[in-house]
């Protein structure tokens, strides 16, 4: 394991670029593939990657994003979430035990949102390093966002959560029923998909722990980097600071949000649904705003831990076009009706069978994901190919929807764009810790494809 790992960091160190130049790098991977896949020329790649379904194309997505990393963030800096992060820490002695508990507790919190479970992972990482100054910050900080291959897997999933919405499934082929759709009790809640989480989580902790360089080979943290920040003191000095303080504005606002969250969901009661089904993207943010209110005290604290968090969304708000100019590169068809993208899933459905279809599934969006990081982007791409197949074996779009879920989080690890808010925080480059989870991109892979083989036979 120690083997392939300095490898791999050699190999990462020397040649990752920053995260945005490999996008950039990406862009131009894919419009050569695409003019040699489809047979159409340079300017018509071109207008499929500045259009406005290409490079302007997840504007709405990219908001949701923004929100689930802003939102997380913010939450996660509330006093009582970082006193609580600091209990956590404490329970680490050793620099094994200090990636044992931050990777576990990261992954709970990625469970439950993944912007959360990002920004608290790395908070917590922080919290050990000061605890535990011999440990090498390098692998602490890619243990805490090591999880990150099991995010779609949870609570804040857009794919498992866009199949709850009515219409999703006729988007992309699957059915022409549109009120068809897949509750989170056959997805993010079914057995499987929750074994494969505790099993996955489990490998993060121990392979991480198995690439910890010894004593002497660590590289410990820059003190600087731990440098506590100071809690902001509020002053009464006008009228105005009074009602930015106001715990009856407080009050109002977050009782708001709880009434509606508790009526949203008993309105999906009383139609007959189930509360799983209820949880889409947006509920989910909606309830993380109203949590990180309620959890700071105060609309004037708030305010002010959204402004520090929007700086973590920065990577998102500017690559998020050029990888929506890739999306539509990869989905941009000739006269023939052929794509990047359908000829990348179209060879992974020649050599399925009912059996194999989620695992290679799962294998093809792994590959996509590296040029559409991002789950609105993956489900654009691979779900109008991979669904319409699905159905036509007698696979459900439960396991199949999972399947793309899986393999998108799954390359995660080696793919920068997701690690980026993490890095701002902890003053690495994305370089710094890649090198570290290859080998678990190995482990993970195996884990998962056994999963989805498992599922296939229940």
């Amino acid at each position: 394991m120690k083997a392939i790992t300095n490898l791999s960091v050699r190999i990462i160190e020397r040649w990752l670029p920053d995260a945005f130049l490999f996008a950039i790098v990406l862009t131009i991977v894919v419009f050569i593939a695409a003019m040699i896949g489809t047979g159409v020329g340079p300017l018509q790649v071109l207008s499929y990657w500045g259009s406005d379904s290409g490079f302007w194309g997840l504007l709405g997505f990219s908001m949701q994003m923004c929100l689930v990393v802003v939102l997380g963030s913010a939450l996660a800096q509330a006093p009582v979430v970082n006193r609580l992060l600091k209990s956590c820490a404490g329970l680490a002695h050793t620099p094994k035990q200090g990636i044992l508990v931050t990777v576990i507790i990261s992954g709970i919190c990625m469970w439950l949102n993944w912007g959360f479970g990002l920004i608290a992972g790395v908070l917590l990482a922080k919290e050990v390093a000061r605890k535990i100054p011999t440990i090498d910050y390098r692998v602490l900080i890619a243990a805490a966002y090591s999880v990150i291959c099991m995010w779609h897997a949870g609570l804040s999933g857009s794919i498992p959560l866009q199949l709850t919405t009515p219409g999703a499934l006729v988007t992309v082929g699957y059915t022409t029923d549109a009120t068809m759709t897949v509750s989170t009790a056959e997805t993010i809640f079914f057995p499987v998909n929750l074994v494969l989480v505790v099993l996955v989580i489990a490998a993060c902790a121990l392979v991480m722990v198995s690439v910890l360089p010894d004593k002497e080979h660590s590289i410990c943290v820059d003190p600087s980097l731990l440098k506590e920040e100071e809690v902001r003191t509020y002053e009464k000095k006008v009228p105005a600071d009074a009602i930015e303080q106001s715990k009856v504005l407080w009050a109002i606002t977050w009782i708001a949000g709880l009434v509606y969250v508790v009526y949203y969901f008993a309105k999906i009661v009383m139609n007959g649904g189930d509360v799983l089904s209820g949880l889409t993207l947006n509920i989910v943010n909606f309830i993380f705003m109203f949590l990180g209110i309620l959890a700071h005290g105060s609309l004037r604290r708030y305010i002010d831990a959204i402004g520090d968090a929007a700086s973590s969304a920065a990577g998102i708000i500017l690559q998020f076009p050029f990888y929506a100019g890739i999306m539509g590169m990869m989905v941009g068809a000739n006269e023939n009706g052929v794509s990047l993208a359908s000829i990348i899933a179209n060879a992974f459905v020649a050599i399925s069978n009912d059996v194999t279809f989620p695992m290679l599934t799962f294998l093809s969006a792994g590959i996509v994901n590296f040029f559409v990081p991002s789950g609105g982007g993956q489900w654009a791409v691979q779900g109008p190919v991979m669904m319409p197949a699905a159905a036509e074996m007698g696979v459900s779009a439960a396991r199949c929807g999972m399947g793309i879920a899986w393999g998108d989080c799954w390359t995660n690890l080696i793919q920068p764009f997701w690690a980026l808010p993490a890095l701002a925080i902890a003053g690495l480059k994305a370089r710094d810790i890649m090198g570290y989870l290859v080998p678990l991109l190995i482990v993970v892979g195996i884990i998962v494809c056994l999963g989805f083989l498992v599922w296939a036979i229940i």
